[in-house]
């Protein structure tokens, strides 16, 4: 996707001053050169999203003082994402340009120092604050004075930044506080010579191009969407000329551009990629004015659809308007509209629904097929800070949800069809295993969480380990498979006598089946255990958070002040369709 100039994103932190938005964050810019630009460039795109960004960018070259000086303004900042960007030429010094003039042993030595160096600096900056460190990668230079006899030579320079590369990111692939962002990548994309342009090098110590400086703020804010739990989760799409070329009603099923052979090449690689997001998580759904038979016909048996119907949590193949239909697969999936990204290729479709519906991220798509692969893949909607078990198996899991949803419907009411699905809620502890997930579904989810406390993984370990804290999560399985960890809780011990209800939610993949009493059960009984008298609770609304609102009241909790409380006394009894183990 192209970007707008620099001068853009400059001129609009301008007028950031006055507004203000729910969600904020706190960004650390530090690097071995001059960065202008980039923080008003971050600014600007947090507050597209939603967020108010507050930036500190570390003096020139003093990345290493600051990290090292626990009373630096770094650390007075108080950042909840630091970004560090050392350069290839700093790292190296004379030995970027020399490399050959030291023996292999020399060379093997110093390479070993930088990265020791670079994890120290890492592991320092961990262990003083709070904040997630992204740390840069470091570019390979195309040239060499070796020429084409690099790549005869023994531990030359290429393979000597390879080196720190690999050893930097295996060092640190287990970290939950500090991530590696590939910059080599980042100038592989876009060219070395468009990155490093050596007369702003010359003029300012400038070592990553003005011109590009916007496409860097796009590739980090990355993070920030991870950061945030604001990732999107589904994709929906339009079916003629957008997942095949050409219209099935009137082009017949033989008549479409679909295969290894152009134009037909580029619907099917677009698939394929299309596919491998599915594989790692996303939600995938069609919406669709056409005729279904002919459609899913397609999609059923064309040689060279990559996209089959299981693929799909919701197929809205009719000729419906297409906002009634988004309305309709965003409650048939359980997920909010400002989680779905939308590819149709007709612009009017696309104008009507940024006009009517513009939580939904619409993409806007060129006439020619050739460059949805690209701008697929530029998106940084989808960004995770860690892909769980869950995710990977999302698909499957919505592909068993429309077969809940078709049983519900031929169930006469609900009672019926719960006991149909033979629920089971396994309660398990916050370890190894389940803390990604717990963090993670605290920061996504949005509609059943009573409070929306946001919690980073390192905050659950904290959590897990404090003996004044109770945490645990649910694995949902019923008769069409296994939801994974959808439930999570986190309880604070303030006494003996009084527990409070920290944290409270469920993901919207199982809501509507009681499970939230399955949950609350298994708390409640081992506050007994404990001999505690009262949960005490909070319902924190927001505008996403209506459908908890009255869990509370619905579960026997009685208003006090500006809390709910729970008597243990009280008799709390789940329903019959559940069955409810722990650990």
């Amino acid at each position: 996707m192209r970007e707008q100039k620099l001068s853009y994103y400059i001129n609009k932190a301008s007028e950031l001053n006055n507004q203000s938005f729910d969600q904020k964050i706190r960004i650390a810019l530090l690097g071995s050169f001059t960065l202008n630009g980039l923080a008003e460039t971050i600014q600007v795109k947090c507050a597209e999203k939603k967020i108010q960004c507050t930036t500190y960018v570390g003096n020139y070259n003093q990345y290493n003082q600051e990290i090292l000086n626990p009373t630096s303004n770094l650390y007075k900042f108080n950042p909840e994402i630091s970004f560090l960007l050392i350069d290839t030429r700093t790292l190296l010094m004379d030995l970027f340009h020399h490399s050959h003039s030291v023996s292999v042993e020399e060379r093997r030595k110093l390479v070993d120092e930088k990265i020791n160096k670079i994890l120290s600096l890492a592991t320092k900056f961990s262990q003083t604050t709070k904040s997630k460190l992204v740390l840069a990668n470091f570019s390979i230079p195309t040239f060499s004075s070796y020429g084409i006899f690099e790549n005869k030579t023994d531990f030359g320079f290429h393979r000597m930044l390879n080196e720190i590369n690999t050893k930097i990111s295996d060092a640190l692939s287990n970290s939950d506080s500090v991530y590696v962002y590939d910059f080599a990548g980042f100038v592989t994309k876009f060219g070395e010579k468009n990155i490093f342009d050596y007369k702003q090098f010359f003029f300012g110590d400038m070592k990553i191009s003005l011109d590009y400086i916007p496409y860097l703020a796009s590739n980090l804010m990355s993070y920030v969407i991870g950061y945030m739990g604001i990732s999107k989760k589904c994709i929906v799409l339009d079916l003629d000329n957008t997942l095949w070329g050409g219209i099935v009603g009137e082009d017949g099923f033989n008549g479409l551009k679909l295969g290894p052979e152009p134009p037909g090449n580029a619907f099917m690689e677009f698939q394929k990629v299309l596919l491998s997001l599915h594989q790692r998580g996303i939600i995938l759904a069609i919406n669709s004015k056409n005729n279904y038979d002919d459609a899913i016909k397609v999609i059923r048996d064309h040689p060279y659809m990559q996209l089959r119907e299981d693929h799909f949590a919701s197929l809205k193949i009719n000729w419906n308007d297409k906002v009634s239909n988004m309305k309709d697969i965003a409650n048939e999936i359980n997920i909010g509209l400002d989680s779905i990204v939308f590819f149709d290729d007709d612009p009017v479709n696309r104008e009507y629904m940024r006009i009517n519906l513009p939580q939904v991220e619409t993409i806007e798509l060129p006439q020619d097929s050739s460059e949805f692969v690209n701008i697929l893949k530029d998106l940084n909607e989808f960004s995770v800070l860690n892909i769980t078990q869950e995710d990977q198996q999302r698909g499957k899991m919505y592909s068993e949800q429309r077969k809940r949803v078709e049983l519900e419907k031929s169930t006469p009411d609900l009672e019926g069809f719960l006991k149909q699905l033979d629920l089971k809620i396994s309660i398990k502890k916050a370890n190894e295993f389940t803390i990604p997930r717990i963090s993670q579904l605290t920061l996504k989810t949005n509609q059943f969480n009573l409070t929306t406390k946001r919690y980073q993984e390192n905050d659950i370990k904290k959590f897990s380990q404090d003996t004044n804290y109770f945490i645990g999560c649910a694995q949902v399985e019923d008769k069409f498979g296994d939801n994974g960890i959808t439930g999570v809780f986190i309880v604070y011990k303030e006494n003996q006598k009084e527990w409070f209800l920290d944290t409270f939610l469920l993901s919207c993949r199982v809501m509507g089946r009681e499970v939230e009493r399955g949950i609350l059960s298994h708390i409640i009984n081992k506050a007994k255990e404990a001999g505690v008298e009262k949960i005490r609770a909070q319902f924190v609304p927001t505008s996403k958070n209506k459908p908890i609102e009255d869990f509370l009241p619905n579960c026997g909790f009685k208003k006090d002040a500006d809390s709910w409380v729970y008597s243990i006394k009280s008799s709390f009894e789940i329903p019959s369709c559940l069955t409810v183990s722990a650990e």
